[in-house]
């Protein structure tokens, strides 16, 4: 099950938590309820789009690519001039190689999930520590 916190960060900043269920289905339930924080958060169409986009790549390489459980972080901060919206997706970290990878994953369908990240980010990375590994992008939120 789902869950979603709101706690009052600090520098101005509002972040909710959801944990991913690792089932067929999942991404596009965390999309929808990203979609209610977004517009709560009068974000533009195009912005709110890029961050829903964001939101699924990552979302998607946890469920594809790690070890349960996952966890997305989404918080706006607001500082004088524009904003960010981050999206952080932490996971327990890669899953061992399958024997015979290449069998099953169409390159026309896999692989292109950072590079949109990346191009839509104003900044991204990857931090590995102690409790798994974190994805993060920032795009800005004005």
């Amino acid at each position: 099950m789902t869950t979603a916190q709101l706690a009052a960060a600090p520098r101005g900043e509002v972040e909710h938590v959801f944990s991913l269920p690792h089932v067929p289905g999942a991404v596009a339930g965390i999309r929808r309820r990203v979609r209610a924080v977004l517009s709560d958060w009068n974000l533009t169409a195009d912005c709110a789009a890029d961050v829903l986009l964001v939101v699924s790549e990552l979302l998607t390489n946890a469920i594809v690519h790690a070890v349960p459980p996952a966890t997305l972080r989404l918080s706006r901060s607001l500082p004088e001039g524009c904003g960010t919206v981050r999206v952080e997706v932490t996971d327990l970290g890669p899953v061992a190689p399958a024997e015979d990878p290449a069998s099953s994953i169409d390159p026309d369908e896999h692989g292109r999930g950072l590079d949109i990240v990346n191009a839509l980010a104003s900044r991204c990375g990857v931090h590995v520590h102690t409790g798994g590994t974190s994805r993060w992008a920032e795009l800005p939120s004005a």
